[in-house]
């Protein structure tokens, strides 16, 4: 797999994303839900808010999403890591006023946090009536697109020492975890 396929295919499978604006000389960092589409992250969130305001400011962001895929210790203390993936996402901010941009990031949203719920596709009079279910007191919800213009990917793969095995290979290392996922076993070396 090409190193931008693995960077796409993380971004649709990340669930949390953190997105890092500028409030003056103080950053700004907020967890979001968001979809991968098309080179782009998508978001909503209420139409005025602090959040708006910054972006309104300095549409200037970063976007990181990281997913941790375990602990490996080693006799070493010194040589004890974690195995993460991680991309940063740096671009501008920009609101999205077409609606059928927004209803199809909206339906990408629904089909990726709730897959299969809603049993047919949302409609564009949807987006335009939406209102925050948490009460917020704006009058509509914004959808935001981060236009990327450079991603960097980190994906951390350290050789651990595991119980029986010696050294692997970061194949199989990240075999192991998987695997380790779908049917947890006990191991004192890795957690």
């Amino acid at each position: 797999m090409t190193k931008k396929k693995k960077k796409d295919r993380f971004l649709s499978e990340a669930r949390i994303g953190f997105l890092g604006l500028t409030d003056g000389n103080q950053p700004y960092v907020v967890p979001l839900n968001f979809v991968w589409l098309r080179g782009s992250i998508y978001f909503h969130g209420a139409e005025n808010g602090r959040k708006i305001e910054l972006m309104k400011d300095n549409a200037n962001a970063c976007f990181t999403v990281c997913n941790e895929y375990g602990t490996l210790t080693d006799p070493v203390p010194a040589h004890t890591d974690t195995a993460y993936m991680s991309v940063m996402l740096f671009g501008k901010a920009v609101p999205v006023a077409d609606l059928d941009e927004a209803t199809e990031a909206m339906q990408y949203m629904l089909d990726k946090y709730v897959p299969g719920y809603y049993n047919r596709p949302l409609s564009k009079q949807h987006i335009e009536k939406y209102r925050s279910s948490f009460g917020s007191a704006a009058p509509s919800t914004a959808w935001i697109r981060l236009i990327s213009r450079q991603r960097k990917m980190r994906l951390i793969r350290p050789k651990p020492f595991i119980p029986g095995g010696g050294l692997v290979k970061a194949k199989q290392l990240l075999t192991f975890l998987l695997v380790r996922r779908i049917c947890p076993m006990p191991s004192s070396k890795l957690y």
